[in-house]
């Protein structure tokens, strides 16, 4: 495939999109900072110009396509059918990530006109697939004012999304608008409420305090992403075709806490509902559905780095 990916130069993206790249795919990073990976093309876009978007997404992606592309010409040198876009798909990653980084109106506003351009352009020049990054704050527990507990356990993607902050609002709205662009055009576009990020260096640097501490995981319902799945997540939603406007849980299978599942519920979850059996180690973040529609399976967890081998893993 040929793919635009939005925010390569970001946390997530800087991982995901060499990944996709070394998968065989061609990837352009489309960021307002170039990502200098010799696999990945930059191209300086800002998101919130529509006007910047089309025409990138209507380009020749590289100098190498030029003998191989003929976008918009009538009929054109090589005889072939004209596009209205040399990609395939785009992966939409770019964003204000958190609260706190600029003014919460700046974050609303960028995030919201980001994902409405993206879309707009995208489905309108004939691509059929867009994934995008959604949050796991959409479910109001990371971001609230004050502590808040899920209404139910595990929180599955039928749970209630109550933000309370402005990023956590510009994830659902995008999810929204991804929802009526499927309706409008019948393309596939695929939300990921993708947990807390971790990249493999920060298993030694972070998680030793949340072992010692499991409380300062609460906002992230205990649960996280490793990168390198996250990769692997996007890869298979590319992948997969035909399931129109969807949104995933994305996390890695097991608790990002020594303390077991149990313990957790005793402590912090007191009086939540839980709705079904859950194992030892299991995240309270259900990925059951990006396992059943995508075949997702997480490789990664913590407890290969810091752990004895022989620890139970997630579900024992």
């Amino acid at each position: 495939m040929r793919i635009l990916f939005t925010g390569g130069s970001g946390k997530a993206g800087r991982h995901v999109a060499p990944y996709l790249a070394a998968q065989g795919h061609q990837v352009v990073n489309a960021d307002l900072v170039p990502l200098g990976h010799p696999d990945v093309a930059d191209v300086r876009v800002d998101l919130t110009d529509a006007g910047q978007v089309y025409s990138a997404l209507a380009a020749v992606p590289t100098q190498g396509d030029l003998d191989d592309l003929d976008l918009g010409a009538s009929g054109g040198s090589t005889g072939g059918p004209t596009r209205g876009s040399a990609y395939d798909a785009v992966v939409h990653f770019a964003a204000v990530p958190r609260p706190w980084i600029v003014p919460d109106a700046t974050t609303y506003a960028t995030n919201v006109l980001s994902q409405y351009h993206v879309f707009e352009a995208a489905t309108r020049l004939g691509i059929r697939k867009v994934v995008f990054a959604s949050s796991e704050t959409t479910y109001g527990v990371c971001f609230a004012q004050g502590e808040r507990t899920p209404l139910y356990l595990p929180v599955d993607e039928e749970h209630p999304v109550v933000p309370e902050d402005s990023y956590a609002m510009s994830k659902v709205a995008g999810e929204v608008t991804a929802r009526s662009f499927h309706a409008r055009t019948g393309a596939d576009l695929y939300g990921l409420r993708i947990n807390n990020v971790v990249e493999p260096h920060e298993y030694a640097e972070l998680f030793p305090a949340f072992l010692a501490d499991p409380a300062l995981r609460r906002r992230n319902l205990f649960a996280y992403i490793d990168v390198r799945d996250l990769a692997q997540l996007t890869l298979r939603c590319l992948e997969t075709d035909g399931l129109g406007f969807e949104v995933f849980n994305v996390a890695n299978a097991d608790l990002s806490v020594a303390a077991t599942n149990q313990e957790i519920v005793d402590r912090f979850y007191a009086g939540v509902e839980v709705r079904r059996a859950m194992g030892r180690d299991e995240t309270f973040y259900s990925i059951d559905k990006a396992r059943t529609l995508l075949g997702f399976e997480p490789e990664h967890s913590w407890r290969d780095v810091l752990a004895d081998p022989g620890a139970p893993r997630a579900g024992a």
